[in-house]
């Protein structure tokens, strides 16, 4: 673990020096384009795309609908590195390689960081079809992305999470959907590892705790994000609910057909509240 922490820095140095130098855009928003929010990168105008397979220490997706290209480009006229699809704790990686695009995204000019995902609803008055707007979140994975040795170049040994999600870009997005008379909830999203769905009585414990939403992701980015003082806005697209007497059987491809429908509106809200950055 040491050692890998040794090398993080000469790897962001390596990896962002190999995308610089292959595009002449320099972005300021970075953008993880997770579960249902794919067809963003349609607006998208891209200068330069690059298959995470031939960037050096990337690692590569392997979840479908998740395909796997950095794309430089412009959206709503700012200039943006998007994620076609992110890396999980599920699939085998480590926090500190799940996280790496976002060290690199910091060290290429980046300062305010858009994510997404889907999840689960466990408020009662949550619906599939829902968009929540990220608040606060629960930590309930098994490691963190920040242990181990730190890098003072990257960030503080203990760094503040009072305000993860930027208060400022939440209260926009808030009148965007207003204006746009898009239904939406505000919560606080809990990541567990994955893969497996939840059970009842998880939902329940999850529930309990304090949680609107469950999730298998976004969390190991944000903290990683703030490490670095970037600002953070996150949105989750409500898939399945984990409501007792809601509870159904749920399968990856049901997510997906679920996502593809909140996901124009949320396409929405992103497109226009990057012009406030």
């Amino acid at each position: 673990m040491i050692e890998e922490f040794s090398n993080m820095l000469k790897k962001i140095k390596e990896t962002s020096s190999y995308l610089s130098g292959r595009t002449n855009l320099k972005p300021s928003v970075g953008i993880i384009l997770g579960t249902g929010l794919n067809k963003l990168s349609d607006e998208i105008k891209v200068e330069n795309e690059f298959n995470y397979a031939d960037i050096p220490n990337f690692p590569t997706s392997t979840v479908k609908g998740h395909q796997g290209k950095l794309l430089f480009g412009t959206l709503s006229g700012v200039n943006i590195v998007a994620m076609q699809g992110r890396f999980h704790y599920y699939e085998g990686y480590t926090m500190e390689e799940l996280t790496f695009p976002i060290r690199v995204m910091k060290w290429l000019g980046v300062e305010t960081l858009f994510l997404s995902n889907a999840s689960g609803g466990l408020h009662p008055d949550f619906e599939v079809g829902d968009i929540m707007i990220i608040k606060d979140h629960i930590n309930l994975m098994p490691d963190n992305p920040l242990r181990g040795k730190n890098i003072d170049e990257l960030g503080p040994r203990f760094p503040d999470m009072s305000e993860v999600y930027d208060e400022g870009l939440i209260r926009e997005a808030k009148k965007i959907a207003r204006h746009h008379k898009i239904r939406y909830q505000t919560g606080i999203y809990a990541a567990v590892s994955g893969p497996t769905f939840e059970t009842p009585a998880e939902y329940r414990y999850i529930r309990t705790i304090g949680a609107d939403t469950v999730g298998m992701s976004t969390i190991p980015e944000a903290i990683v994000a703030r490490h670095m003082d970037m600002k953070v806005f996150a949105i989750s697209l409500i898939t399945d609910l984990g409501v007792e007497g809601k509870i159904v059987e749920i399968s990856h491809d049901e997510v997906l057909e679920a996502a593809a429908t909140a996901e124009p509106l949320a396409r929405t809200i992103i497109s226009e509240l990057i012009k406030k950055v």
